[in-house]
């Protein structure tokens, strides 16, 4: 029986690879997690409560797009925070943004671009989704560097015109995973006049956009509106994990232009999982309250100040502008993270797991990825025998 081979440039999945670098091991102390990004402050106190008056709508098949309440809650939200108004069919609800971030290049990447193999743009480390994304519809996956160098984001303006003139879609993360870098407007609008010149989508990925340091990162969307831009070249996703702690909730949205979102929600509904209605009526919820969300980002500022106290003393030590990772540098990523776990037992992620090896680099290697999710007193005994381990 023969299989598919367009998967086998991928590596293991990070994790798997992490617990077979680590788990011959015994931990060099009592063991703190400081890897994945799974939020660990409390959710929502109405959430309880919102399922169990809406646990009856178990019963029935879910509205595949979203419920008119839900869609008008996150056409709230977008007004509320980027000064635009959308029309509903303009969002479609989603069962987690990797779905989405995965599903719209499936609706969107034409089978050829430019007279050949379609390309998909994506930072260097990355949200591995984007690559699967672009493997699965046969396009060539193109890894740009978002390194010190270029301010944690990609150049995409700077690769050579015969590529661009090929690309489909491009993806962008900001608040950035793992770096923490933002895009600013300046960026954004850069990036949709080459979109305009080259004729592709941006995906952009703004999952982590309610957790920043000292100001809310610009938007995609309210670039787009400034800008008067063509609204089916930009999409962007969001989603309730990080913003409102409910990774397990599985729900965030996409939007963009109304035809694009007709051919995801025509997806959608040949082979796609919608949300459950009790779910969707606590997204609704979710997305019209402020106040968890304002205590939420209190509690990461607590931590990005931590994190400025411990390293203090730490050459090249940067606190991110946005999301909840430390990216650190080290020698050498896989030799630190097992350091770390032998003689410290703090377990963090090599950076070289989130990044592909282009031009003979692999620009995670000389990087450790910290995740700042755990309490304010756990984090900081994690990060002062991490820095004692490694910096010390």
């Amino acid at each position: 029986m023969q299989f598919p081979e367009r998967f086998q440039s991928l590596p293991d999945y990070a994790f798997p690879r992490l617990r077979k670098l680590l788990d011959p091991h015994k931990p060099g102390a009592e063991p703190i997690a400081m890897t994945i990004g799974e939020p660990r402050h409390p959710m929502p106190d109405f959430v309880a409560g919102v399922l169990s008056e809406n646990i009856a709508g178990f019963g029935v098949y879910p509205p595949n797009d979203g419920t008119p309440e839900l869609l008008a809650a996150i056409s709230g939200w977008i007004g509320r925070r980027y000064g635009v108004t959308l029309a509903e069919d303009r969002l479609m609800v989603l069962n987690g943004t990797r779905e989405g971030l995965f599903n719209a290049a499936v609706a969107l990447c034409p089978e050829t671009k430019g007279g050949g193999r379609p390309v998909v743009l994506m930072p260097n480390p990355f949200y591995q989704v984007y690559a699967v994304a672009a493997l699965a519809m046969g396009a060539e996956p193109v890894y740009v560097p978002a390194t010190a160098a270029t301010g944690f984001l990609p150049d995409y303006a700077g690769l050579p015109a015969d590529v661009l003139d090929r690309v489909a879609i491009a993806y962008l993360c900001s608040p950035a995973n793992p770096q923490g870098a933002i895009a600013s407007r300046d960026y954004l609008a850069g990036l949709m006049a080459l979109a305009e010149r080259h004729d592709f989508r941006i995906f952009a990925d703004e999952c982590y956009s309610e957790i920043w340091r000292d100001a809310p990162p610009p938007g995609a969307l309210q670039v787009v509106a400034e800008a008067g831009a063509d609204p089916e070249r930009v999409f962007v996703f969001h989603s309730l994990s990080k913003r409102s702690n409910l990774p397990g909730l599985r729900s965030g949205f996409v939007a963009g232009g109304a035809q694009g979102i007709a051919r995801i929600r025509q997806l959608r509904a040949f082979a796609g999982a919608p949300l459950p209605l009790p779910v969707q009526r606590v997204s609704e919820r979710a997305w019209s309250d402020e106040a968890h969300v304002v205590a939420n980002l209190a509690l990461y500022q607590e931590k990005f100040r931590i994190a400025d106290e411990v390293f203090a003393a730490v050459q090249g030590f940067r606190n991110p502008e946005g999301g909840f990772f430390l990216w650190l540098p080290v020698e050498d990523g896989e030799e630190a993270a097992l350091k770390l776990w032998k003689e410290a037992g703090v377990r963090v992620l090599p950076g070289a797991y989130l990044s592909r090896e282009a031009g003979g680099q692999n620009p995670g290697k000389g990087y450790i990825r910290v995740a700042l999710v755990a309490p304010a007193e756990e984090t900081r005994r994690g990060l002062i025998r991490l820095r004692d381990c490694v910096y010390g």
